[in-house]
């Protein structure tokens, strides 16, 4: 299992866009595989993704993830095919449906066929992801267009899922799937079946799942749960990862944060590894008051986990 490190707000430390460069520099440094970039209200996460490709030379750079409904797939494919471009070939974009709260709730657009949405948003991204040509005819989009430049790259896709229907489509069609507070025991029974055998339903190759969980290394693992319901709070109320959460048994995003000691965390990774997870998205947290030395001794634990 590889393991990635979130920057910008999944780092737990401020956010600017000189400190994101700072970040990304610093987690190809420390040997990260990947670094996962957010796209909530701040900066736009496939440019960050696009500058940090200019000043790291190793790492991949990923969206975890950009919502699909404000951007037409036309206008997605350019921008992460130049990010790509900047990124020769190190970037990757996850992109999912976002919520019904911000959709129709903050942008006033429809949730009215969220999964038909999907569908033919990645039928008419994948071919423009590739430089080739779309010719399609939906519900949702009808779309003729074809994307070229020098040095164009395929860019690779990976889908926010955690419902049946979205995992069937993210291991039948993309690259595998991005989730975010979701416990070992649904990835487990949940996420991998659907997403692996949709993808060899398909034909395709065994699919990535990304796993984005809080991590705190701590000796007071109580006491850092307590911090994780405070700081992840609003997650326990959306109602895709309410269901995620109600399937693991879990009352809230603190009961499925990574938290303990040193061996206590490598127990937990290993038991997301056999889960079916190829790549660890590590959100570090301060897991007590001192929140700088909370979060070194988390980080420093990482760093030790990628030899």
């Amino acid at each position: 299992m590889k393991i990635g490190i979130g920057i910008g707000e999944m780092s737990g430390r401020p956010v600017s866009l000189a400190g994101l460069m700072e970040q990304a520099k610093e987690a190809e440094a420390d040997g990260f595989a990947t670094a996962w970039v957010p796209n909530i209200f701040g900066l736009d996460g496939i440019t960050v993704c696009a500058l940090a490709g200019q000043v790291t030379q190793r790492i991949e750079l990923g969206t975890a993830v950009v919502p699909s409904y404000p951007r037409h797939p036309t206008v997605m494919a350019q921008q992460a095919l130049t990010a790509n471009a900047a990124c020769d070939g190190r970037f990757t974009l996850g992109i999912g449906l976002s919520h019904q709260l911000v959709i129709e709730g903050m942008l006033g657009m429809s949730w009215a066929r969220p999964f038909s949405h999907m569908k033919e948003y990645v039928e008419s991204l994948l071919p423009l992801l590739a430089g080739e040509a779309v010719a399609h005819e939906g519900k949702e989009y009808r779309i003729h267009a074809q994307l070229a430049f020098e040095g164009l790259q395929k860019t690779n896709l990976m889908v926010a899922a955690l419902a049946p229907k979205m995992l069937g489509l993210a291991g039948a069609q993309t690259d595998g799937t991005i989730t975010w507070m979701t416990g070992v025991n649904t990835i487990r029974d949940h996420v991998a079946p659907r997403l692996n055998q949709a993808a060899e339903e398909a034909g395709r190759g065994r699919p990535r799942i990304v796993c984005g969980l809080p991590v705190a290394v701590c000796d007071d693992a109580a006491q850092a749960r307590e911090v994780a319901a405070k700081f992840f709070v609003i997650y326990g109320s959306l109602p895709s990862y309410r269901a995620m959460l109600d399937r693991e048994g879990a009352a809230g995003p603190a009961d499925v944060a990574i938290v303990g000691t040193e061996g206590e965390v490598r127990e937990q990774l290993g038991a997301l590894a056999e889960a079916g997870v190829t790549d660890f998205l590590a959100a570090p947290f301060p897991a007590d008051a001192d929140s700088a030395s909370s979060l070194s001794r988390t980080r420093a634990f990482l760093k030790g986990e990628l030899a």
